[in-house]
């Protein structure tokens, strides 16, 4: 490839706090990295907080390519990319750009801090690369916006790890069909399989979308709801659940609302499925669905030893040290909506907090941070992972992988709550795990349409 036509792409710190190893991901083109960035990642890794392991990772991937024998002229003007398992396309260079010797006049913003001073850097690097094409790369929408208006040409977010665009197409879990299902239908092939019926649809008749394990199908018009549990070239297998039974079930006292319950709880009780994914707005029922859940499974029906809840701690996931108390006495004031659920779902006894009391011991019910779940093995074990907007992707890859044989994973949240200064909706963690799971066949994604808490969160979550 002619010089020219290859890109120069300057990364922002945030990038590599986001992405560690982004620099592998320009295919071909080469990569700067401003010497500013290399100070703020010297001053973030050795804080005491989540993200600095990634700045340590990240400072350790550039040292891979930078350390050695590499001279000083080498490093400015550009190392090649070695060969990683993964990024096998990565072919450009990587530099480091000294921008403390430059001193910046044409166009530049003030150099009293370090976004100006990146900027800077972009700048000067499009002017004394003209034509070739410059891009700054940054998660910052502000600084993009200050980029634009000092006279950058291109700024970009950094895409590569999205799995979806917008928010909007995310996973739903389900598929309403317009009217009737059955009239969609030219041939239908039904069995019995033990108590269940189970349909195989002719895939043609359904149309263009793409139906994946155990999404729910409804329709507009007739009491059908199904759940699919397979699929070849031409057939879908639909197992027939029907709207009617769905609504009619039943967990720990607490009956569906509407049919989006119905299906969360279908898929929480349902033993096949490994994880369950409840998304949606607030006050539509995640956090009670999934108590309910796993006390009838754990207390009534005996088929898991415990309850494990936990979810981060607001700073992303920080030290809890400063509250008093044992691990469990820490963590409460964060898991209060579960203990709130836990009292909704006794208020009707004689002594409800003796209730209470009596319940979280015989469900054994341990609340966890997630500081501490690195290295664990998780067996027989109902776990509530609750507010997962917040975590990232990593954060809940280690989460997952510490469920153990015979334990059941319930992650919740909502996308319009995230506390993280770090994510976005595209970028959460919970986002990855929707997309990344919805081919997985044992696990299950819903997203719980309507709010049901009280009129009054219903207006605010649709009017504010």
């Amino acid at each position: 490839m002619e010089q020219d036509d290859r890109k120069l792409f300057v990364l922002d710190t945030n990038v590599l706090l986001h992405e560690p190893l982004a620099i592998y991901s320009f295919k071909e083109h080469d990569v700067v990295v401003p010497m500013t960035v290399l100070e703020e990642l010297d001053q973030i890794k050795d804080r005491k907080r989540d993200v600095s392991r990634d700045a340590r990772v990240a400072i350790r991937a550039l040292e891979d390519i930078l350390g050695g024998d590499t001279t000083p002229e080498e490093i400015i003007n550009g190392v090649p990319l070695p060969l990683r398992e993964g990024h096998t396309d990565a072919s450009g260079t990587l530099s480091i750009f000294p921008d403390h010797q430059i001193d910046f006049t044409i166009g530049a913003l003030p150099g009293d801090n370090n976004d100006n001073s990146i900027i800077n850097t972009a700048l000067h690097l499009q002017q004394q690369y003209h034509p070739r094409t410059v891009i700054l790369v940054t998660k910052d929408i502000n600084m993009r916006l200050k980029a634009k208006g000092a006279g950058m040409l291109l700024v970009e977010d950094y895409r590569t790890d999205q799995l979806i665009d917008d928010i909007r197409f995310l996973a739903k879990g389900f598929h309403e069909f317009d009217g009737n299902f059955w009239e969609h239908l030219q041939k239908v092939s039904t069995e019995r399989q033990g108590r269940h019926t189970v349909h195989e649809v002719p895939l043609k008749d359904l149309g263009d979308d793409i139906f994946y394990t155990n999404q729910y199908l409804l329709d507009q018009e007739s009491d059908f709801c199904g759940r699919v549990i397979g699929r070849s070239e031409s057939t879908l297998s639909v197992l027939d659940l029907g709207r009617e039974r769905l609504l009619n079930m039943e967990a720990w006292g607490v009956r569906p609302k509407n049919v989006y319950q119905g299906m969360a709880l279908q898929a929480l009780l349902d033993p096949s499925i490994d994880m369950v994914i409840l998304t949606g707005p607030a006050g539509c029922g995640k956090t009670l669905l999934a108590m309910a859940a796993a006390l009838e499974l754990v207390v009534e029906r005996n088929q898991y030893d415990k309850v494990i809840v936990t979810r981060n701690t607001p700073e992303i996931a920080e030290s809890i040290g400063f509250l008093p108390g044992t691990e469990e006495e820490k963590m409460a004031p964060w898991l209060a909506a579960i203990t709130d659920t836990l009292e909704v779902l006794h208020k009707h006894d004689v002594n409800p907090t003796g209730s209470m009391n009596y319940i979280m011991d015989k469900a054994n019910i341990q609340f966890k941070s997630i500081n501490f779940m690195r290295g664990r093995s998780i067996q027989n074990a109902v776990v509530i992972l609750d507010e997962c907007q917040n975590l990232t992707a990593s954060q809940i890859k280690t989460m997952i992988t510490r469920m153990g044989e015979g334990t059941k994973l319930i992650c919740s949240g909502n996308l319009a709550q995230i506390d993280s200064n770090y994510l976005t909706a595209v970028t959460s963690g919970l986002t990855y795990i929707v997309e990344r799971f919805k081919h997985f066949e044992g696990s299950a994604n819903i997203y719980l349409n309507g709010v049901v808490r009280s009129r009054l969160a219903e207006f605010a979550e649709e009017q504010l």
